[in-house]
């Protein structure tokens, strides 16, 4: 059933922020480690790779030694510029430690909505995977405040699958703190069952997208749906995982039923 992932070459993965710190809110340097570990690995392997990373607010907060993430625009701001630098700073350091190098995008909007801006990101993407170089995405929160004030048009989950609309990938992975889509939320209901396979994604199943129990990301359940949506109409499949273990990256490409699989429009 999921041959179509197993052969996937270009895509673009997706962690989120409770994926890169502990609950307290501290950066997870051994799973940031682990990850690019695999990543460089599946590249060695021949992948084309683009990483939508969360975490920059929650980084940033707890550099600043804020007790919790702010919850004023301009805190947010403050908290993103921060930790956007510090992210970049690790991210490179342990790619590097891999053989690879990493390019930094910061995203906004606008640049989905302008003919010319969008050509000009997608040669971005383009020439960067060409010269082996991994680029690593996230929304541009210090300038753009649509996802700080609460908009989902720049939230990440929806940002990764306009970005992988722009490079026309084959897959886009959401690593997340939940196994996959289930019938109900599973940390409340115990009678929750995992939908290992959706092929047709109806309101019906909309309804189910819950929001997130984490106090330290963004989006939830409604939102990795919502970018579902935006990437099966285009063919490219998409695949929700949890992201504890960045090994789980492996099985995903090896075809295996874990997470839950999103199969694009043939």
């Amino acid at each position: 059933m999921r041959s179509k992932v197993k052969c996937a070459i270009r895509f673009v993965v997706k962690v989120g922020t409770t994926t890169l710190t502990h609950p307290n809110g501290l950066t997870h340097f051994e799973r940031m480690d682990k990850l690019a570990q695999v990543l460089s690995d599946l590249k060695n392997d021949g992948k084309e790779i683009v990483l939508v990373s969360s975490g920059a607010i929650g980084v940033g907060a707890a550099k600043l030694k804020w007790l919790e993430r702010p919850r004023s625009v301009q805190g947010k701001q403050v908290a993103a510029a921060v930790g956007q630098s510090e992210l970049m700073h690790l991210y490179s350091k342990f790619f590097a430690e891999f053989g690879h190098i990493v390019a930094q995008i910061l995203l906004s909007s606008d640049v989905f909505e302008s003919t010319i801006l969008k050509q000009n990101v997608q040669n971005t993407f383009n020439t960067l995977l060409k010269e082996g170089v991994i680029p690593v995405v996230n929304a541009n929160d210090p300038i753009a405040t649509e996802e700080l004030e609460g908009s989902k048009s720049m939230e990440n989950d929806h940002l990764s699958a306009l970005v992988a609309k722009v490079i026309h990938a084959d897959l886009l992975i959401l690593l997340s703190d939940i196994d996959g889509f289930y019938t109900d939320n599973p940390k409340k209901n115990s009678d929750a069952k995992l939908i290992e396979t959706v092929t047709n994604l109806d309101d019906e199943m909309m309804k189910q997208g819950k929001g997130s129990s984490s106090t330290l990301g963004t989006g939830g359940m409604s939102t990795k749906l919502e970018a579902a949506q935006l990437v099966m109409i285009d063919g490219i499949d998409m695949v929700i995982a949890q992201g504890e273990d960045p090994k789980i990256l492996y099985q995903i490409f090896k075809g295996e039923n874990v997470g839950t699989w999103f199969k694009g429009a043939n």
